[in-house]
């Protein structure tokens, strides 16, 4: 059995859904055992074979408490499979096009690659203005940002089905 951790930084729960999804479609594996948490929430990654680490991006960075998680446990990761996931930019088209090129916060490269995960992903995102404070929708009609729901589910679950593909089959060479 492999345990298998999904974390996510979520402001406005839009992460946290692409989160839960990923790990409701894990944890269909009768190889995998899946907890699916805040980055808040975890202490210690000890326990876990594997990590899928998620964030929600805003003006072209990981929320603080994800950066905080990556760093605390940088060396522990090394040392299992982890997969990075990013959502944020709303629209129609590919995502990274949307962030002109961004795919992962340029400051935490150096991080990444120390890690070495299996693939960093970015997804869109969903901003709905009845969960924007005040300042959140100012800044969003200054900047003209899109507001609504561009999540692509399909893309979202064959990448949790090629993570799991990799997992099962690790769990194969084990046996």
């Amino acid at each position: 059995m492999i345990k298998v951790l999904v974390a996510y930084a979520s402001k406005h729960h839009s992460t946290a859904e692409i989160a839960c999804a990923i790990g409701e479609l894990l944890q269909q594996s009768k190889d995998l055992r899946v907890d699916m948490r805040s980055v808040e929430a975890v202490e210690d990654i000890g326990a876990y074979d594997a990590v899928i680490l998620g964030s929600a991006v805003y003006m072209g960075q990981w929320q603080s408490e994800a950066t905080n998680f990556l760093k605390k446990h940088e060396q522990e990761l090394t040392q299992r499979p982890v997969w990075l996931f990013s959502s944020g930019p709303i629209g129609q088209g590919d995502p990274k096009s949307l962030l002109k090129g961004w795919e992962f916060p340029e400051a935490l490269q150096p991080i990444a690659d120390r890690i070495k995960p299996y693939d960093i992903a970015l997804f869109h995102g969903s901003l709905d203005p009845t969960e924007l404070n005040l300042l959140e929708r100012s800044a969003l009609k200054m900047v003209h940002a899109k507001l609504g729901d561009s999540r692509d589910w399909n893309m979202i679950m064959t990448w949790a089905e090629s993570i799991a593909q990799v997992l099962c089959g690790v769990a194969i060479k084990e046996s």
